[in-house]
């Protein structure tokens, strides 16, 4: 008799509930963001006075805020900085972390330690505080925002590629490259990175995550993306003196913060255990 097929990625992803809820709400962030680039129901710096504090309506589908300006626009855009955000401070941390921890785990020694050592000490620098050393000395801004999420997510990544990595460098067919004298570059291209990617994945969507949740406190406290172009985060900094007056100026862009951070945690999660083998074997 033959053995049933295994299921494949697809078939697994569909029956895993919290893939495709986070494939959901991100894919609904990405048309948001890709949606503003084309139309918007208004200007999002558009500034109406008589139309201040304006309820939901026709016209304005989630009203507006202390400025007249339409929310849902701004929130429409404002996804594009959280596109922006996340993908070039993540792909900062991929580029250069990925590299560091290879690195270490290729040559071993007292490079690894270097690596290792210098990781530790970003570490001691958060997103925040980076975004502040930069403010003072470049200015406020959201360039300033995504290069101090992106130093951040450097150590993130060199230690995850380094520890990943150490395992792949213990495996029997590693040892066979390396007795058949294949150098460690060659087998880090050939044979560590192509078996680690699924890791590296899984913490990229993390991270993407994470930026979002950074890019937004940084607005919020004025040292990212600046006025007039639109950030869920500034967006809440500017409800907060109308909360009783008008509480949903904090509740939109809380909730757009809210819905993709989860969104791309719940992806993450699925994603770690569709591409664990292990974990796969198990569905």
């Amino acid at each position: 008799m033959h053995s049933p097929a295994a299921p494949s990625f697809a078939q697994r992803a569909l029956r895993h509930p919290s893939f495709l809820i986070g494939a959901l709400l991100s894919g609904l962030l990405a048309a948001a963001a890709l949606l503003s680039l084309f139309w918007s129901p208004y200007p999002p710096a558009e500034i109406d006075i008589p139309n201040k504090l304006a309820p939901p309506s026709a016209a304005h589908w989630l009203g507006t805020d202390s400025l007249g300006r339409d929310l849902f626009s701004q929130l429409l855009v404002g996804a594009q900085n959280s596109i922006v955000v996340g993908v070039v401070a993540v792909g900062i941390g991929v580029l250069a972390g990925v590299a560091l921890g290879a690195l270490a785990s290729a040559r071993r020694g007292w490079v690894e330690e270097l690596v290792m050592r210098f990781a530790d000490f970003t570490f001691a620098f958060p997103a925040l505080l980076t975004a502040i050393m930069l403010g003072a000395i470049y200015g406020p801004g959201l360039l300033t925002g995504i290069v101090a999420i992106g130093i951040f997510n450097v150590p993130v990544f060199a230690r995850i590629t380094r520890g990943a990595a150490n395992a792949v460098w213990a495996r029997e067919y590693v040892l066979a490259s390396r007795a058949a004298g294949f150098g460690p570059w060659r087998i880090t291209l050939d044979h560590v990175l192509p078996n680690i990617a699924s890791v590296l994945i899984v913490q990229a969507t993390i991270s993407f995550a994470t930026a979002i949740l950074a890019e937004a406190a940084l607005s919020y406290l004025g040292l990212g993306t600046q006025p007039p172009q639109p950030s869920w985060g500034r967006m809440l900094n500017e409800a907060q003196t109308q909360l009783f007056a008008a509480p949903m100026l904090a509740v939109w862009p809380g909730m757009a913060i809210a819905l993709s951070v989860l969104g791309l945690n719940l992806m993450g999660d699925g994603l770690r255990d569709l591409l664990d083998p292990r974990l796969a074997r198990r569905r």
